[in-house]
């Protein structure tokens, strides 16, 4: 959990560090959201690559490895002088954490019984949300106290615990032996449907979250101070978000995944349509921050079941699904911030995520529709 907490916030801790980052290193605060562009794409090139290449090494290994390149990638980025530096630990940051996820649930799932993956899945899920409540607000605050590399050395320091405990603590077993190795109702139809379901909501979200704080300066008119604040209650309602889900999602896992897209659309939406009030936009805010961990959640607890082969490579496709969402989320964002403004990007991210919804619908009519065979 501590892991999950912190990749996590070093995926994330960029968007509250933003504007610190282009004064520091001279470049456009575009050119920092490519720092996140970059990450998602890392993650989305080389989750299956990764995956099939370590599907025989335990996994305690495996996992310490990945800490290990989280510690040295963190303080390659704190020591950074130049953007290209800083994007390459970004990056090296990003291939530890396409192959975290996917090793990560199979591990802690597999010493539950099935009935309660679930709240397994859950709990991860919240100890990642941490890392918008405590994890990006505590580093953007101590990175405007001090400089940006502070909060980003931090990470190495966190990383190194979860190393020590790991490398200590788990035990070690051949992946192909874990009971949750394999799905529990294979499904390629569903797996495909949840992978595109992942991959437009992230895209949507990202589209917008990546430039958050632009947009409650620029459009809501909130300070930068107010807006710190409000990233704080966003980061609140995301483990709101996951931690109710977790409690449901064993007995509605179908229901919570629609949930969670559909009120992440609405939250999107309505920030673009009424950002410009300050009560408006602080509950679109929170709604939106209450879907987002959940969507992600629930692919993954998906995963476990409908994966037509082993989870863990079922489990770095959706990751690497949900991050080519978020590359492109922050891209496109990026995009529509040079040619408009911050609402026209949380309006891509509201017809997205209604997309993503109308699929996730479509696919159930669809397997509704099919007669059995025989």
């Amino acid at each position: 959990m501590l892991a999950a907490f912190t990749f996590n916030t070093a995926e994330n801790l960029p968007i509250g560090l933003l504007e610190l980052i282009s004064e520091s290193l001279r470049v456009p605060v575009s050119a920092v959201g490519l720092l996140v562009t970059g990450y998602g794409l890392t993650v989305a090139v080389a989750s299956l690559p990764l995956a099939h290449g370590v599907r025989a090494v335990p996994r305690r290994h495996v996992l310490t490895g990945l800490l290990a390149a989280l510690v040295v990638s963190s303080l390659v980025a704190a020591l950074a002088t130049s953007y290209w530096l800083l994007l390459v630990a970004r990056l090296l940051t990003a291939l530890g954490q396409a192959l975290f996820w996917a090793v990560m649930g199979p591990v802690a799932v597999g010493l539950f019984r099935p009935g309660v993956r679930g709240r397994v899945i859950g709990a991860l899920s919240v100890a990642g949300s941490l890392a918008l409540v405590l994890g990006v607000p505590a580093g953007t605050w101590l990175g405007r106290r001090t400089e940006w590399p502070v909060p980003v050395a931090t990470l190495a320091g966190l990383g190194l615990v979860s190393l020590v405990t790991i490398a200590a603590l788990l035990p070690t077993s051949a992946p192909d032996e874990q009971p949750a190795a394999y799905g529990t109702r294979p499904d390629a139809r569903r797996f495909r449907t949840v992978l595109a379901v992942g991959a437009l909501s992230a895209t949507g979200a990202f589209a917008g979250f990546t430039y958050i704080l632009t947009f409650l300066g620029d459009v809501s008119g909130f300070s930068p101070g107010t807006a710190n604040v409000l990233l704080v209650a966003f980061g609140v309602a995301c483990l709101a978000g996951v931690s109710i889900t977790g409690v449901l999602l064993d007995r509605f896992p179908y229901g919570a995944m629609v949930a969670a897209v559909a009120v992440q659309s609405l939250g999107m939406t309505g920030l673009y349509a009424t950002g410009g009030e300050p009560a408006a936009a602080v509950v679109f805010l929170l709604l939106m921050g209450g879907a987002l961990g959940p969507v992600f959640m629930t692919t993954q607890s998906a995963m476990l079941h409908c994966a037509p082969g082993r989870t863990d490579i079922a489990l770095a496709a959706n990751s690497g699904a949900y991050n080519a969402g978020i590359a492109a989320g922050a891209g496109l964002g990026g995009l529509i911030l040079q040619l408009a403004d911050a609402r026209g990007a949380f309006l891509a991210g509201g017809l997205l995520s209604t997309g993503a919804c109308t699929l996730l619908l479509g696919g159930r009519l669809s397997c509704r529709g099919r007669k059995p065979a025989g």
